[in-house]
């Protein structure tokens, strides 16, 4: 009956605990970063998005690494974008290197001593 309170209770907690985690990672000076939520399109889940959390120290380092952007924001999405590229590159070589996995090319005689592969 009351499963709704207790879920906004938790959530409550959870968010008082990141923001613990926060302070505490910026008071020893180092770099903190956090998913917050991740929100999918039920007709699609392939679609979604992903809300993150700082600190200045962890956009710092990112700068430090050569990351660019107009704001904070700017600057950890697109090292987000970098995770996430550097995630599905893994998946696609992991997939290309299991033999039951791949797809053999296939060759289209295009003419002219040529061909087209897909």
């Amino acid at each position: 009956m009351f499963k709704w309170l207790a879920d906004k209770l938790s959530s409550k907690k959870h968010n008082n605990t990141l923001a613990n985690e926060k302070l505490l990672a910026t008071a020893r000076h180092e770099p903190w970063v956090e998913v917050i939520s991740v929100e999918l399109d039920p007709a699609d889940p392939g679609n979604g998005a992903f809300t993150l959390d700082w600190n200045d120290i962890f956009v710092a380092r990112l700068v430090k690494a050569g990351y660019q952007g107009k704001n904070d924001k700017d600057i950890v999405d697109n090292w987000f974008k970098d995770v996430c590229n550097n995630v599905a590159h893994e998946v696609f070589e992991n997939e290309m290197a299991d033999p039951e996995k791949r797809e053999a090319a296939s060759r289209k005689d295009i003419g002219g001593g040529k061909a087209s592969y897909s």
